[in-house]
């Protein structure tokens, strides 16, 4: 396992669509070992392939119960209720800000050997799921604010820069 480098707000690989997965390979578990150490190294609760560079449908999530969750392929296929709170990114280090998303989510994927998975999370579980999705899709977290905010948040890095180290006062995701 290796710790990857995270790419940052910026980067034009967090702005495309990532690839799907055609097969499990021992390339695809080498990948998501490097995502489960990154990810916890960075003293984050989920990741996403592009995050390291990597432009496919992989991300882990830790699952709230001591252990992680590799999901290829995830797609969200039904979802309900609404619920708001503070999110934060490994790709835009000390940058927090509450978001809006569905309350619980239905997911079809593929473990990380290939089974096909079809669950529902709700709670963080869900939030983190839906944020690492969006990676996927080329989002980021603050693509989901208002306008305003959005905008007050890109001056301030514009002026500001993005921080080396920063306070995790919340979950990175």
């Amino acid at each position: 396992m290796a710790v990857l480098t995270v790419r940052r707000y910026g980067d034009p690989i967090l702005r495309r669509k990532a690839e799907p997965v055609s097969a499990i390979t021992p390339e695809i578990k080498q990948l998501i070992a490097d995502l489960v150490e990154t990810m916890y190294h960075q003293v984050g609760i989920g990741i996403a392939a592009p995050q390291v560079g990597v432009s496919l449908r992989v991300i882990v999530v830790d699952d709230g119960e001591g252990g992680v969750r590799p999901l290829v392929n995830p797609v969200i296929t039904a979802e309900g209720g609404r619920a708001i709170a503070e999110e934060g990114c490994l790709s835009i280090p000390g940058i927090f800000a509450p978001v809006e998303r569905a309350e619980w989510v239905e997911v079809e994927a593929l473990d990380g050997d290939g089974h096909p998975l079809r669950f529902q999370a709700q709670g963080l579980l869900a939030r983190v799921i839906q944020h690492e999705i969006d990676h996927l899709d080329g989002l980021l977290f603050i693509d989901r604010l208002d306008k305003a905010t959005r905008d007050r948040i890109k001056r301030k890095i514009k002026k500001e820069g993005l921080p080396t180290e920063a306070p995790h006062h919340a979950f990175a995701l």
